[in-house]
C-alpha cells in the first residue's frame, strides 16, 4: 500500500513538472512571436572589436542596411527577414561573420566578427590592398588603419600565400608590431621573391632574404637587438643582413 501512494505521488510530481516545462516553452514561444501590429524598435548591434578596430562601425551598419533597403527599425516584426540582412552585409569585405535574429522585446540584433586585416600591400603599379591572415584579400582602400605596409615586385598570390603568414606574425607580436613600418619585396638575380624590412626605430635596411624561416631570422635579430644595439646603438649600421642561417652581417 506504501509503495503503490509513493508511486502514484511519484507520478503525479512528474506529470506537474512536465506541465511547467509545456508552459514556459509555450509562454516563450507566444512572447517570441511577434503579433502583427509589433514594430522593431531597437537594433542591437555587437561588433567583436579587435587591435585594428575602426573597419566596421555602427554607422557602416546602418548605411549599408538603409542603401540595401532592410534597415528593419521602425518596420513590422513580421516584415523583417534576417537572413535578407546577414546577406547584405556578408558582403563586406571587412565582415568575417555574420548573425541576425529577432529578439523578445521588439528587437533586431545583429553580431558581427570583424576581419583583421594584417598589413596593407601596395604593389609597383598596382592598386593597394588589405590582405588578411588567412590570405584574404579585402580590396577596399578608404579605411585609414596603422598597419605594416608592403610595397615593391608583389604578385597576388606571393601576398596571399606567404606576406599574410608574416603579416599575422607581426600583428601577434607586440614588439615587431610597433617596430616594422614597412617591408620591401624584390627580386634577385635568381628571379626569387626577397624581402628588406624598415622599422621604425633605427636608420638600417634589414635585409631579411627570403621569406621562409622569417620567425628564425626575426629571433637572431631579436638575440642581437638585445646584447648589441645598447652598446653600439640604434643608428650604427646602414644594413642588418639575417639572410643567411646563423649569422648576422651589418654594414656601416
Amino acid at each position: 500500500m506504501m509503495q503503490l501512494k509513493k508511486g502514484i505521488t511519484i507520478l503525479m510530481a512528474t506529470i506537474l513538472c512536465l506541465g511547467v516545462v509545456a508552459y514556459v516553452v509555450y509562454a516563450m514561444f507566444v512572447a517570441s512571436t511577434p503579433s502583427p501590429e509589433d514594430r522593431c524598435t531597437k537594433i542591437e548591434l555587437t561588433i567583436e572589436q579587435n587591435r585594428h578596430a575602426g573597419f566596421i562601425t555602427n554607422e557602416v551598419i546602418e548605411s549599408e542596411l538603409r542603401h540595401a533597403g532592410v534597415y528593419p527599425k521602425d518596420r513590422l516584426m513580421t516584415d523583417i527577414r534576417t537572413r535578407d540582412i546577414e546577406t547584405v552585409l556578408a558582403k563586406n569585405e571587412f565582415i568575417e561573420s555574420v548573425e541576425c535574429y529577432k529578439t523578445a522585446n521588439n528587437a533586431v540584433s545583429i553580431d558581427i566578427r570583424q576581419r583583421t586585416p594584417v598589413m596593407y600591400v601596395l604593389p609597383d603599379n598596382s592598386k593597394g590592398y588589405y590582405i588578411d591572415s588567412y590570405g584574404k584579400v579585402i580590396s577596399k582602400v578608404n579605411y585609414p588603419v596603422n598597419l605594416p605596409v608592403a610595397t615593391g615586385t608583389i604578385p597576388q598570390a606571393y601576398a596571399q600565400k606567404y606576406l599574410s603568414q608574416f603579416g599575422a606574425f607581426i600583428a601577434n607580436n607586440e614588439f615587431w608590431n610597433s617596430q616594422i613600418e614597412q617591408i620591401h619585396v624584390s627580386m634577385n638575380a635568381d628571379r626569387e621573391h626577397i624581402i628588406d624590412l624598415i622599422p621604425r626605430v633605427g636608420d638600417q635596411i634589414i635585409h631579411l632574404g627570403h621569406v621562409t624561416g622569417f620567425e628564425r631570422k626575426l629571433h637572431r635579430l631579436m638575440v642581437f637587438y638585445e646584447r648589441a644595439m645598447p652598446e653600439v646603438g640604434w643608428n650604427k649600421y646602414a644594413s642588418i643582413d639575417l639572410e643567411y642561417d646563423g649569422q648576422i652581417i651589418c654594414k656601416k
